[in-house]
């Protein structure tokens, strides 16, 4: 059986492996539905938790423009803003619902969705050029997660007398730190939503 410290290895090693999609591997010309699901699912395939799940589909694309988280297509083709904002959906979705995600991107396909003034391929590019330095304090913050969920139950040499319970409740509390820390932070992005919600109320459907 491994151990704690294997898979802690084994998840750095996981986050190091992951990207995002880069703008300038989004096509230029516009796509069709199958041609979004197809580009979607070999770029971002690597982030499935299972093989037979999908990363996106027709049903999904669909129910996104019904409930105003995405522009209609144009003539049944996506633009690359399209597809940019199909990214900022994915990564959302597993954790807000589609009212909260709406109100999130609302002034992004309001003012920057189709304009030439700080284009969406701009937004995009600025707040991905985060990550790598988001990454690196995600990483040391796993990292001392591990090691505080080790003292919170000592090993058997410090006087617990059973390795295998002492492994097992503190990859136990690891776990619920982890948790916890995505269940604050949820949150607080839904409480910037709701206050976003509020001070601009969503525009009634003609």
């Amino acid at each position: 059986m491994r151990t704690n410290e294997e898979r802690l290895n084994e998840l750095l090693a996981h986050l190091d492996s992951l990207d995002h999609i880069h703008v300038d591997e989004i096509p230029q010309i516009d796509l069709y539905m199958d041609q979004v699901t197809t580009f979607m699912e070999k770029h971002l395939g690597e982030l499935k938790r299972y093989p037979e799940d999908k990363v996106l589909t027709k049903t999904m694309i669909n129910n996104y423009a019904k409930n105003n988280l995405l522009p209609s297509p144009v003539r049944k083709k996506y633009t690359q803003e399209h597809i940019l904002l199909l990214v900022f959906i994915y990564y959302f979705k597993n954790l807000l619902s589609f009212t909260d995600i709406e109100t999130v991107l609302s002034y992004i396909t309001e003012n920057h969705f189709g304009t030439s003034e700080s284009s969406l391929a701009e937004i995009y590019t600025k707040v991905f050029s985060m990550e790598h330095d988001q990454m690196d304090r995600l990483k040391e913050d796993v990292k001392e997660k591990f090691e505080k969920a080790k003292e919170t139950f000592p090993t058997a040499a410090e006087g617990s007398g059973d390795p295998e319970n002492a492994e097992s409740l503190q990859l136990f509390a690891f776990i619920c730190e982890l948790a916890f820390d995505v269940f604050l932070k949820k949150q607080m992005i839904e409480r910037l939503a709701d206050e976003l919600r509020d001070a601009n109320p969503p525009k009634k459907k003609k």
